[in-house]
């Protein structure tokens, strides 16, 4: 199609100048137009880049157990949305609440033989030597209680922020071994799109500095804000992962693909109002002023901003376009004209 469309542009180029005697006196013969003009100005835009990227919860977790242990409870299933602090695994540590309870015991003896052993010290019938080995063991037996209650903690896995359960590869009656990922949960309510950006525009890139970001499958395009860039690039694609915080909304999912424009190179385009430029059918046409007449151009146009409207071929910088009752022009036709202010 972009062939078919460029090879009609270039036909059309040939054609139009080559009209003949009978169109031009014919063009002439018309009243004339009365219209308003513009300069086609010249001025620099920085193009935008754009890559893909993935879209990822800021906060994610992988819970896995620290203890052998049997699955007696998981009070979630997927997509269960939890609160820091929630229940997530049980798993049963009857062996550890043993130990706990005899480590309990010997710490209950040490206290009382270290009390008893200040007492008779007070009344020079032992030792200070004695009293302190009974300190000793009353630490040992001290740290003991405290390494089989946080042991014995370990068998209640809890939600470490408020999520959603994303991943769940555990049932109760299942073994959980230390490192083995029981589930998977993430921070829906905070985003980012990270992406790989070309190690030539990543020095362009900073922290704080907003960026727009579309995501197709939502329909949306959210202005993000970087929260990381990384200090190196990747050796194999010359490439940098950086990451930007998107605002939260409900159609916005992790893993959903995203195009986020980078600030590229400056470069220095022809622009002219909207109105100048007349679409017929695959085409674009703009009429340009000179001699007391209006001429026909076909052109290519690229971006649009701020009213205007960038000319890529077709015009010269400098040239007069006319911008007002240039719908119903000729090619050749006589006008007169009324310079309008220029959008410089």
């Amino acid at each position: 199609m972009k062939i078919r469309t460029h090879l009609m542009f270039v036909l059309m180029m040939i054609l139009v100048p080559g009209v003949g005697a009978q169109a031009q006196e014919a063009s002439a013969a018309l009243p004339a137009a009365a219209v308003q003009t513009s300069t086609v100005i010249e001025q620099t835009v920085p193009t935008l880049v754009e890559v893909v990227g993935t879209l990822q919860a800021v906060e994610r977790a992988a819970i896995a157990a620290k203890l052998t242990g049997v699955v007696t409870d998981v009070p979630v299933v997927l997509g269960s949305r939890v609160t820091k602090g929630d229940l997530l695994v049980e798993i049963s540590a009857r062996e550890i609440a043993a130990q706990l309870n005899q480590a309990q015991a010997r710490f209950n003896q040490a206290e009382r033989n270290l009390f008893r052993e200040r007492r008779l010290l007070k009344k020079d019938a032992t030792t200070a030597e004695t009293v302190k080995s009974m300190q000793d063991e009353y630490a040992v037996a001290k740290a003991a209680v405290q390494g089989a209650r946080t042991m014995l903690g370990y068998a209640t896995i809890t939600a470490p922020f408020s999520g959603v359960i994303t991943a769940k590869n555990v049932h109760a009656g299942d073994l959980a071994t230390p490192g083995t990922v029981l589930l998977r949960m993430e921070n829906d309510q905070k985003l980012q799109a990270v992406c790989a950006v070309p190690e030539s525009l990543v020095l362009q890139v900073g922290p704080g500095q907003t960026l727009p970001v579309t995501i197709p499958t939502a329909g949306l395009t959210i202005n993000g804000k970087v929260a990381e860039v990384a200090p190196s690039a990747d050796p194999v694609s010359r490439t940098a992962p950086v990451t930007i915080d998107l605002l939260y909304d409900e159609k916005l999912r992790t893993g959903q693909f995203a195009r986020v424009k980078l600030p590229g190179q400056i470069k220095t385009s022809l622009f002219v109002p909207d109105s100048a430029v007349l679409p017929q059918g695959q085409m674009e046409r703009v009429f340009v002023a000179a001699d007391n007449k209006a001429h026909l151009r076909l052109v290519r146009t690229g971006m649009r901003q701020d009213g205007l409207t960038e000319i890529v071929a077709g015009l010269n910088p400098g040239e007069t376009v006319i911008v007002r009752n240039n719908e119903h022009l000729v090619d050749g036709q006589p006008i007169k004209m009324q310079i309008e202010k220029s959008h410089e």
